[in-house]
């Protein structure tokens, strides 16, 4: 049987290379057309990225300020600085100052009606209205803390580890559990301290002092054209009376990273109304986002 050979044709090299060149020149031209919207998707999600760890920092950052403790948000330095330290507070309240006519339960200490007496080392006192969960630890530091009177602009009276002078701190010393009665350590407060607002504030014992810091290398980039400093969250090391640096060896939690600038400025010009204002610059690939926030601190105790 003979086999008609044209029908066993195929493609010669020549026809495979034109065929692969033509192949060649379509892709590139097609990613010509594609490669800038590619880009220009990659640029906008690293942007987008960069403006959201930077403004979800600062809004913890602002969430956790506005419930400091009245004055107690201090920074070294006046004009600018690259940490904030301020009390959390977890709940507050009213405390009885006239006794109760009907005569009431005494919940410790040795006063024969429930009030907080500013003339002695008081120690107990009952809550006018809503009972607060409270918590005792092992030692006074490790207990919820009781500030009262905290009218100090310069935040110290708050920090006082002594519990005396101009000390407005005190630890709770009764019970765990949800109360209407509050015992603390039986100290006298500074006459200052009582106000008619009666009002007092209830710092967690898992939090205690907080610290805000960026911390590392400001103001230079790194080979990535990178920023080189961190937004670090520091907590529960404890009340110093002297604001100290960011801690060390101590809870903290990154907030931020890859920050090339940070400015922290506490205005105090009214004191009742605080303004803290934070500009933060985030850079990555030499591109840079800057969010600028201010929070508005109540110092009115």
């Amino acid at each position: 049987m003979r086999i008609d050979r044209k029908f066993q044709r195929g493609f010669t090299l020549v026809e495979m290379i034109v065929v692969i060149v033509i192949t060649g020149i379509i892709g590139g031209v097609v990613a010509m057309f594609i490669r800038a919207p590619v880009q220009g998707y990659m640029d906008s999600a690293r942007r987008a990225e960069m403006t959201d760890i930077a403004d979800t920092a600062l809004r913890r950052m602002a969430r956790d300020i506005r419930t400091a403790v009245p004055n107690s948000v201090r920074i070294p330095v006046a004009a600018g600085s690259t940490y904030i330290e301020f009390l959390p507070t977890k709940a507050g309240g009213r405390y009885r100052a006239n006794p109760d006519p009907a005569g009431a339960v005494q919940c410790g200490g040795t006063r024969a009606q429930d009030i907080l007496d500013f003339t002695i080392a008081d120690s107990c006192f009952e809550i006018i209205g809503t009972a607060i969960p409270f918590v005792r630890g092992a030692t006074d530091d490790t207990s919820d803390q009781i500030v009262v009177g905290s009218t100090q602009s310069n935040g110290n009276p708050a920090y006082d580890k002594t519990f005396a002078g101009p000390g407005v701190r005190r630890p709770y010393t009764g019970v765990t559990g949800t109360l209407t009665k509050v015992q603390i350590l039986g100290v006298q407060f500074p006459a200052f301290a009582e106000l008619s607002s009666q009002h007092f504030d209830v710092v967690p014992n898992d939090q205690q002092a907080v610290t805000y810091a960026c911390v590392g290398t400001l103001g230079t980039l790194d080979a990535n054209n990178d920023g080189q400093a961190q937004l670090m969250r520091y907590w529960n090391y404890g009340f110093i009376n002297a604001q100290p640096v960011p801690p060390l060896g101590v809870p903290n939690a990154m907030l931020a990273n890859r920050v090339s600038t940070c400015n922290i400025v506490y205005n105090l010009a009214n004191q009742r109304n605080g303004l803290v204002a934070i500009t933060l610059v985030i850079t990555r690939g030499g591109e840079s986002v800057s969010l600028y926030q201010e929070i508005h601190v109540n110092n009115i105790p």
